[in-house]
């Protein structure tokens, strides 16, 4: 018999958060460090693209963590 699998939810973290959580709970999500994920995120910010703009519709859509 197989054990369920445990079920991954893309929340905004509370604990490590700078900003809105995206970055933690990005990184939470994939299992990466929190520094990687700003970081990426800084980099990606070097080129052209909406980058804002998708962190900003994520903070918006992406659930807060419950307490």
């Amino acid at each position: 018999m197989t054990s369920p699998m445990k079920t991954r939810k893309l929340t905004r973290a509370r604990s490590g958060a700078m900003f809105g959580g995206v970055c933690a709970g990005i990184a939470r999500y994939f299992g990466w460090k929190s520094s990687t994920v700003r970081l990426l995120f800084v980099l990606s910010c070097l080129l052209p693209g909406p980058q804002f703009l998708i962190y900003i519709v994520m903070w918006i859509f992406i659930p807060r963590e419950q307490i």
